[in-house]
């Protein structure tokens, strides 16, 4: 009788079974479609940064005879991409360390201590993410133009200290609230400062969310297209959004060495989300469990 039973259970287990399994297939589908579509346009502008136009047109998606590094060879010695990529590194970089700081501090603030108009002041950092900035572009120009910072680096940067700032405050306060308090009165106990209690407890726990901030501001202020045009006319100011377009001609264009333009442009960013990703992993399970 209980065999019987067993046997009629698991009949009646297997459907569900073979629907979750069925459920699991289609996801896996999906993701490695996904991930195809999002590679694509990756794999292509690889490959086209090692061919000449001829071939680009030809045979766009064949693999390359990657020993032709002509294209690369060219947009290091004859154009002006190393201005570029440095100007690139200085606006990000300096962007990046005010976001971290300012936003560091801030959150800090928000999310440990008590005090009157606190949900105020988050507020005023959260209504930062309704209000894009490219809708203020002509009071931004009158303002900079009025700062005597019209084609300077320092116009960029604080623009983007300003979009960055409402996304890292949002991220790192949900993150810092998570923190129990045992952590800082035990410290305080050992007769640590605020300061240190910051610097020493506080910030280690927080870096998995720090990460997960830079790495959401970092990539659209590297590719940033939009304020270098309109506050940067110089070309030796220029970021590499802005200075690759000097690559296209008004007649032809050298494709092969714009994509090896666009290739270079975008290993910098692939290469610290490879070395960050674990640190970003661990901070979207850390708050997912939290």
């Amino acid at each position: 009788m209980s065999t019987a039973t067993a046997a009629k259970g698991a009949n009646y287990d297997r459907p569900g079974l073979l629907s979750t399994l069925g459920r699991d297939g289609l996801i896996q589908v999906i993701l490695w479609a996904n991930t195809l579509i999002m590679l694509a346009p990756i794999v292509i502008m690889v490959f086209s940064a090692f061919k000449t136009n001829a071939q680009i047109f030809a045979s766009p998606f064949s693999p390359p005879d990657f020993t032709h590094v002509g294209n690369l060879i060219k947009i290091w010695t004859q154009t002006n991409f190393l201005r570029y990529l440095f100007n690139s590194v200085v606006v990000t970089g300096s962007s990046m360390a005010l976001i971290i700081v300012l936003g560091t501090m801030a959150a800090y603030a928000i999310g440990r201590y008590e005090f009157r108009g606190s949900g105020f002041i988050l507020m005023f950092f959260l209504a930062g993410l309704t209000l894009p900035l490219k809708l203020a572009i002509i009071p931004l120009f009158i303002l900079m133009r009025d700062f005597g910072i019209l084609n300077n680096q320092l116009s960029l940067i604080l623009v983007y200290v300003a979009m960055g700032l409402p996304t890292t405050v949002f991220i790192l306060t949900g993150f810092i609230r998570t923190l129990p308090n045992e952590l800082e009165d035990a410290a305080r106990m050992d007769g640590a400062s605020e300061l240190r209690i910051m610097w020493s407890v506080m910030l280690p726990l927080v870096r998995p969310a720090m990460v997960i901030a830079a790495i959401q501001n970092v990539v659209p202020i590297w590719n940033d297209f939009f304020f270098p045009l309109v506050f940067i006319q110089n070309d030796d100011l220029k970021t590499l959004p802005q200075g690759l377009t000097s690559f296209m001609g008004e007649y032809t264009t050298d494709w092969g060495v714009l994509f090896a333009g666009l290739t270079l442009s975008a290993a910098p960013i692939i290469l610290i989300y490879i070395v960050l990703s674990r640190q970003f992993i661990n901070g979207m399970t850390a708050g997912a469990v939290k």
